[in-house]
């Protein structure tokens, strides 16, 4: 019987292959890569006839060429004789500027609303849900020309601006000015000290873990971790006789010299890019809330804990694990919206590069730098995150 059933089992009828699971789905797979190798050779191919047709000579060599045009706000410092290498950089310093202040302010701001959304004071509540309702459904590129109209409009001249601190920091139309620390030697070893903090702050916290976890008792965490972030840069800054000097801002003639800048642009590109993110975050940390059983805040309340000791201790630190892949997105998106500081003049990659498409016509090298940076540093996002939602993830025993 078992002879007779292997028999049927081999001799197939013609044609079997097809109705096969497995050989379809490798001939499937075979037939879709083929097709992405054929369109990804049309469009190089047709590209470079046409940039040859055109006469246009292609490849990053011109990265090395002087740049000709000034850039008004950089971290570094930067002139229209610097290359479009150079220029790029600080394109990249710029977008990477908006997107942390942005990540930091966000989370706070929305993380502030989602808890006040569900506040049991009505007028609390409902000014959140106001304030969400609102924001979420306004495109993101209005919201920064009305803050950056405001900023235009609404604040005074320079020659009336409002001293926030009197002679320190000023508020004006050209934006915020502080004082700026002048630079000394001693700067670059206090930065090696910060991040030789960060990496004994590692240390530390997986010694504190694995000593907890053998023998039951804790050790301090934070007070050693403020140490090591800033009491080593602080000691090297000390030990090297405390030097310090401040650059004033002063007014003279139209504007502001000496001191630090926070230009118009950056500043509404700032209040645009938080306040719309954080619209969403608090939608990601209400739900998150909401996800944690009421039994948490019952059996917490009967044994006289506070609401707020309840929320810090025992709930956000459940509801992380639904909100932290939510708020992933949002890091992306806030990252990615930056692009539109172009549209009010704020000097970041997308700026920088279209100025350099247009001078050098390069457009097809300069579009790939743009997609490269931009997924480069949605990718480190994307990892960091995701290692820590890792670390923080409920492990059952």
């Amino acid at each position: 019987m078992n002879n007779r059933r292997d028999a049927v089992s081999v001799q197939r009828p013609k044609g079997s292959l097809l109705n096969d699971k497995d050989f379809r789905a490798v001939l499937f797979q075979i037939l879709i890569l083929a097709g992405v190798v054929a369109v990804g050779w049309y469009l190089v191919n047709n590209t470079l006839s046409n940039l040859e047709q055109r006469k246009i000579a292609s490849g990053y060599s011109f990265l090395g060429r002087e740049s000709g045009f000034g850039i008004g706000e950089s971290l570094i410092a930067s002139s229209a004789a610097d290359t479009y290498a150079r220029a790029i950089v600080v394109g990249i310093l710029n977008t990477l500027l908006v997107a942390i202040i942005g990540i930091v302010l966000s989370t706070i701001l929305g993380t502030i609303i989602g808890i006040a959304r569900l506040s049991s004071n009505w007028l609390v509540a409902k000014l959140a849900s106001i304030y969400v309702e609102t924001l979420r459904n306004i495109p993101l590129l209005l919201q920064l020309f009305f803050w950056y109209t405001i900023i235009g409009e609404a604040l005074p001249p320079v020659r009336q601006a409002i001293e926030i601190i009197p002679g320190a920091v000023f508020l004006s139309q050209k934006g915020l000015r502080v004082p700026h620390i002048v630079e000394h030697a001693i700067h670059g070893w206090m930065w090696i000290a910060f991040f030789a903090g960060v990496a004994a702050t590692f240390v530390w916290r997986r010694m504190a873990a694995k000593h907890q976890e053998a023998t039951g008792q804790m050790r301090p965490v934070f007070l050693p971790t403020l140490g090591f972030l800033f009491g080593l840069p602080l000691l090297v800054w000390l030990v090297a006789g405390a030097p310090l000097q401040w650059d004033l801002p002063k007014l003279g003639g139209f504007n502001f010299n000496g001191g630090g800048a926070v230009s118009p642009e950056l500043m509404s590109l700032t209040f645009g890019l938080v306040l719309y993110t954080a619209a969403f975050i608090a939608e990601n940390v209400r739900a998150g809330i909401l996800a944690v059983p009421k039994g948490q805040w019952e059996a917490a309340g009967a044994l006289g804990v506070t609401r707020g000791t309840i929320l810090r201790l025992i709930v956000l630190p459940q509801a992380l694990r639904v909100i932290i892949p939510p708020i992933t997105s949002q890091y992306l998106n806030l990252t990615k919206n930056s692009s539109l500081a172009v549209a009010i003049g704020f000097p970041d990659l997308v700026s920088i590069l279209n100025t350099t498409m247009n001078q050098t016509g390069q457009a097809v090298e300069g579009v790939s730098l743009i997609m490269a940076a931009y997924l480069t540093v949605s990718l480190s996002i994307s990892a960091f995150m995701n290692w820590y939602n890792k670390r923080i993830a409920l492990i059952e025993r």
